[in-house]
């Protein structure tokens, strides 16, 4: 075992290298620029839209496109962004959580594209649902010669989606309900494997219920929370950003518990966990966007980008500014212990908040995540093996909760990587499809707030 663990580790520092980084970066910018920056520019059309999509249409789909944003934010609101920003900072101080905001910025182009991609090229399976995602856009926006990047980002993603979707969220549960409130883990599991199911077994329709309904109200909660722990610190807050702007390019000394960082480790730590918490390039949520009712693939693309924006210059930011205005970042700690820290120091009952928090955002996260397995399962060995799957995921969920998940996360982080390769090469590839569809969309289109005009 330990080879194998040997050798997985040396393959996650390989494909989340430099060649990755580079790449996730890369190709966000190509399409930032390929599409005239029109993601950050038409970012208030697409949170009207976002409004629209509330209201039941006749457009073909599964989900309202409102409930396709929430159940794609279900899995990426999670513990990325109460843990994944606490550990970019300890290991690579303030400046890591710049190329975070970095890699939101030109993430949004890419989740767009992604979820432009998803609505043209998606399918209608035997039982009448709406699938897509990369690996139906790489089989049916590309020529056959591409299939086998359709099959390794399914076969990659169906894996993952036990550790990174599953294993690790359930055991994230269980830490934080036994160190605040006592609960046996094994307990928590079997809890939560019940919800789970409860929800699971509904299929897609109510899983996006249900995250529609508790992502926005746990996302209020968590966002005033800490904008509470900013309003104390408000006089510091200037100063902190040119901190994290600062430490994006020079290197940061050793002090208190903090061992010091470079400018490199800055940059690593925070492209990978932006990119693990906003996913931005991964593939996963297009799985989601390809189920919205809409029958224009550039509407559902402006609504899809919204996710970056709200998980990563949201969610992501309060959370690292609180670290770095409250100055735990410097003790040493890591991980959710560190935010909880932060909101402690400032806010009565702050560790509960977090753990609370950490609970919900964890649970949406499985649900969602089980929507990317299912389809990448269903993709792989059809309709057939949904219910199976569905058995399986849900049975999983206690032994993530009292199981020691340290080589499951390095998989499961490693198999995350490797979805995105296949699904950023076609991206490039069907990039000028995306710029085509975009431009004529703005050309014929009169967008929402202008009619009157």
């Amino acid at each position: 075992m330990e080879w194998v663990t040997s050798a997985v580790n040396w393959l996650n520092g390989l494909v989340w290298g430099v060649p990755m980084l580079v790449l996730i970066l890369g190709v966000g910018l190509f399409l930032t620029i390929g599409l005239k920056m029109m993601p950050i520019r038409k970012l208030g059309l697409g949170f009207r839209l976002l409004s629209q999509g509330r209201k039941e249409t006749d457009d073909k789909g599964d989900i309202s496109a409102f409930n396709a944003l929430m159940t794609s934010l279900s899995a990426t609101i999670g513990t990325g962004n109460i843990a994944g920003v606490a550990t970019a900072i300890a290991m690579g101080g303030p400046g890591a959580l710049f190329w975070m905001w970095c890699t939101a910025l030109v993430g949004m182009a890419t989740k767009y594209a992604e979820a432009v991609c998803a609505v043209k090229y998606r399918e209608v399976d035997d039982k009448g649902q709406f699938v897509g995602g990369p690996m139906y856009y790489i089989k049916n926006g590309l020529s056959k010669r591409w299939a086998w990047l359709a099959t390794a980002f399914a076969l990659f993603g169906s894996i993952a989606g036990f550790g990174i979707g599953n294993g690790t969220q359930s055991n994230s549960v269980a830490q934080a309900l036994e160190t605040n409130f006592h609960i046996d883990p094994l307990l928590t599991g079997i809890v939560l494997m019940l919800l789970v199911g409860a929800v699971l077994m509904g299929g897609i329709k109510r899983i996006a219920v249900v995250a529609g309904k508790l992502v926005p109200l746990m996302a209020v909660f968590y966002v005033t929370a800490g904008l509470v722990v900013l309003a104390f610190h408000a006089s510091a807050i200037p100063s902190a950003i040119a901190l994290v702007v600062e430490s994006a390019y020079t290197p940061v000394a050793a002090q208190g518990g903090f061992a010091g960082a470079a400018v490199w480790a800055a940059i690593r730590f925070g492209v990978a966990r932006g990119v693990f918490s906003n996913e931005a390039g991964l593939g996963s949520a297009p799985i989601a966007h390809a189920s919205a009712k809409t029958n224009d693939p550039v509407r559902q693309g402006l609504i899809a980008m919204l996710g970056t924006f709200i998980d990563t210059l949201i969610v992501c930011s309060i959370t690292g500014l609180a670290i770095i205005l409250t100055g735990v970042w410097t003790t040493g700690e890591s991980g959710a212990a560190l935010t909880t820290s932060a909101f402690g120091s400032t806010l009565p009952y702050g560790n509960v908040i977090v753990s609370l928090s950490l609970v919900v955002f964890a649970f949406t996260t499985i649900l969602g995540w089980s929507v990317y397995c299912e389809r990448c399962v269903q993709y792989l060995f059809g309709v057939k093996a949904v219910m199976p799957f569905r058995l399986v995921f849900t049975l999983a969920v206690p032994v993530g909760a009292v199981a020691t998940l340290d080589f499951v996360w390095l998989l499961a982080d490693t198999l995350n990587a490797m979805m995105a390769i296949p699904n950023l090469i076609a991206l490039l590839l069907l990039s000028p499809v995306v710029f085509r569809m975009t431009r004529e969309y703005f050309a014929t289109q009169q967008p929402i707030g202008e009619q009157s005009q």
